[in-house]
């Protein structure tokens, strides 16, 4: 049964990163925020490493200066030992130094090596700080690109479906108006007509009158 659940989620995390990636191949931008993150995170582990060596190698440089202080110490006590005539004192001391000196010297080939190690960090930190900035302005550039490419696919939108409206506005206008003038003048030829046929009857009425006499 766990095995069941383990493969079931192992499709359902396939399935979904594959969605992911169909998402980003259509999305190229999408797709380098993605490395863009990923890269940053790696660049800021190599910042803290470098951080990091910078603190080893002062440590390293505290031990040895402490070393080589004690060695220079005992070597002056060991003199100071000597002369006085103190054996003990100046076997002691001389034991002293060369334990100090061989330990300022092992701590100086570790802070060397450690000096050689963060120059290499650093190097490799200002590299990718570089092709981090460089992958910023491609997104930029990109971006750029992406907006001038829709900016016009819209502008080409508005432009083909606007075509042919302007004219055929200008039509519909000029129909209605016509409509309106035919509606105006047939109202007022309706109105007038019976006051004309009044004054037709009329002057037909004083016509004949004048012929009668």
């Amino acid at each position: 049964m766990a095995n069941l659940f383990t493969r079931l989620k192992d499709s359902i995390t396939a399935d979904i990163h594959e969605a992911l990636d169909q998402k980003e191949q259509k999305n190229p931008i999408a797709m380098l925020n993605q490395y863009l993150r990923e890269s940053e995170k790696e660049t800021e582990k190599v910042r803290k490493l470098v951080e990091r060596q910078y603190r080893l190698k002062d440590e390293f440089t505290q031990e040895y200066q402490r070393a080589q202080d004690m060695a220079d110490k005992r070597k002056r006590q060991a003199d100071i030992a000597q002369k006085a005539g103190e054996s003990s004192m100046y076997e002691f001391a001389v034991r002293e130094q060369q334990e100090y000196e061989a330990r300022a010297e092992r701590l100086q080939v570790s802070r060397n090596d450690a000096i050689e190690q963060l120059e290499t960090l650093e190097q490799k930190y200002e590299e990718m700080k570089h092709k981090l900035k460089d992958m910023h302005l491609k997104r930029m550039e990109l971006m750029g690109r992406e907006n001038i490419a829709r900016a016009h696919h819209q502008m080409n939108q508005v432009i083909n479906d606007t075509a042919d409206k302007p004219y055929s506005r200008f039509s519909e206008i000029d129909r209605y108006i016509e409509d309106l003038e035919y509606k105006v003048d047939s109202a007022y030829y309706r109105n007038t007509f019976d006051s004309k046929i009044a004054q037709l009857e009329k002057d037909m009425k004083s016509t004949e009158e004048v012929t009668v006499k």
